[in-house]
């Protein structure tokens, strides 16, 4: 498969092109920062510098073309202010999600966050990234042309991943490793049945490949 990811500098990113490469896939990287391009090329992936904040849709259907999958696992990063929630969680959110159906790339991820709501209320910046999520998310749930599952993390952190997690439409709150974050997307896009699902997504006892196999009614 060749796998076009947003966002493709991030820490699931990365961890995701490791995996898809070692498993023979073909993944490209979206990224803003030219200077990122040699840790893509390091985890196996192809950079392609693309400003999803200034880009047309044309100029991201471009990328996608040819794609058999595309993941948006873009973020502003916790240290952006709300501006930036709103150009990069929603608004480069929902121009990939155009840009995938422009480009008649069906099978589609997005790496959410969970919590995620567009009725989201109050003025935190924390308060302002998920009510943006929540808006991308609903967007991509709109579209016809997309094969869309939806993830929805835990708190991340960076410890080893186990490859046991819970996995289902309402976990309940806790943390899950980026590893098996990344193990899990890989996982999705090979399952088509997971299509028009919103999942969340913690540390559990059930194997990565299982917990897939579950929530898709394989």
């Amino acid at each position: 498969m060749r796998i076009v990811i947003a966002g493709g500098h991030g820490q699931i990113a990365l961890r995701l092109e490791r995996l898809l490469a070692a498993r023979g896939d073909e993944s490209v990287g979206v990224i803003r920062n030219p200077q990122h391009g040699e840790d893509l090329m390091m985890a196996g992936a192809e950079p392609v510098v693309l400003d999803l904040e200034s880009a047309s849709v044309e100029d991201a259907a471009e990328v996608l073309r040819g794609a058999d999958a595309a993941v948006f696992a873009a973020g502003a990063g916790p240290d952006s202010g709300s501006a930036r929630k709103d150009t990069v969680d929603r608004g480069a959110a929902v121009l990939f999600a155009d840009a995938a159906e422009r480009a008649g790339v069906r099978r589609y991820l997005v790496v959410s966050s969970m919590g995620a709501d567009p009725g989201r209320s109050g003025d935190e910046v924390f308060d302002i990234y998920l009510r943006a999520k929540g808006e991308a998310d609903a967007y991509v749930r709109s579209r016809s042309g997309l094969d869309w599952t939806i993830l929805r993390p835990g708190m991340l952190t960076n410890d080893a991943g186990t490859g046991q997690v819970l996995l289902s439409a309402s976990t309940g709150r806790g943390p899950v490793p980026r590893d098996d974050v990344a193990a899990v997307l890989a996982e999705l896009l090979d399952t088509p049945a997971t299509a028009g699902l919103t999942l969340e997504l913690i540390s559990g006892s059930t194997p990565v490949t299982v917990a897939v196999k579950d929530v898709a009614g394989n």
